[in-house]
């Protein structure tokens, strides 16, 4: 058994109608599945209050967001408060994830202020690091990560380091059906976790990218890696459980 819990959370992205919504717990329910690792749930922000009810209702799965603004209100159209987050009851939130970082083009220094609003409101945070193909190619990934971790975990303070979990997540990896060996993976979160100041022998370290059923179990036997942050093969109650299940025997 590992000494640390381990986590799979499920990042539905942009995915999910209310009828998907209903039929994934409906199944997951059937499946009469216990759970002895930590379940969670990132949905699309509007479908945040449903998922917490249904998840009041069973309390077996924790729920999130998958992003949230750096200041808790003000002129900001469209984003999501951290403030309103930990009002609604809102366990967790994902800050960084590498589509927020290349397509939204959110550099380190708002990535850091983002995670020191979420904590000030006691929300776990799941920061995401990672490099992109070119960056490993070029055998820069342990600089590229380092530069993401001490800037964009500049200043948390000691009192809500426990709050922190991180992410990898090489970006060649995430949607595109490649994988990261279990060895690499494993090189980079032995290195994240060397790189972390505070807490780090109890900091959740998770891997994403390309994550289903099938590789989950080579990924969970690594000594640091503790858990998976899953797109694609979260979506399904299926694969969901068979994710849950192999990380309730580690």
């Amino acid at each position: 058994m590992k000494s640390r819990p381990i986590h799979i959370v499920g990042n539905w992205k942009m995915n999910q109608t209310l009828h998907e919504i209903s039929e994934f717990f409906i199944q997951m329910t059937a499946m009469k599945m216990e759970l002895k690792c930590k379940a969670w749930i990132a949905p699309q922000s509007l479908h945040i209050p449903i998922l917490k009810e249904i998840a009041f209702t069973t309390g077996a799965i924790q729920v999130g967001a998958q992003n949230c603004s750096h200041a808790d209100s003000g002129a900001f159209t469209g984003e999501i408060s951290p403030a309103a987050l930990a009002d609604m009851g809102v366990e967790f939130v994902i800050i960084g994830h590498s589509e927020r970082r290349t397509i939204f083009k959110e550099g380190n220094e708002i990535l850091n202020q983002k995670v020191l609003a979420a904590l000030k409101h006691n929300l776990k945070v799941i920061y995401c690091v990672g490099e992109t193909l070119e960056e490993r190619e070029s055998n820069t990934t342990f600089k590229v990560i380092e530069e993401q971790l001490a800037v964009g975990l500049k200043n948390v303070p000691a009192d809500k380091a426990h709050l922190l979990l991180i992410a990898y997540e090489p970006v060649w990896a995430i949607g595109t059906g490649k994988v990261a060996t279990a060895e690499q993976a494993e090189e980079v979160h032995a290195f994240i976790r060397g790189k972390l100041t505070q807490n780090a022998d109890q900091t959740i370290i998770l891997y994403g990218g390309s994550v289903k059923p099938d590789n989950i179990d080579s990924l969970l036997r690594r000594e640091n890696i503790d858990g998976a942050l899953v797109g694609g093969a979260s979506l399904k109650a299926k694969d969901f459980k068979q994710l849950c299940t192999s990380a309730s025997v580690i």
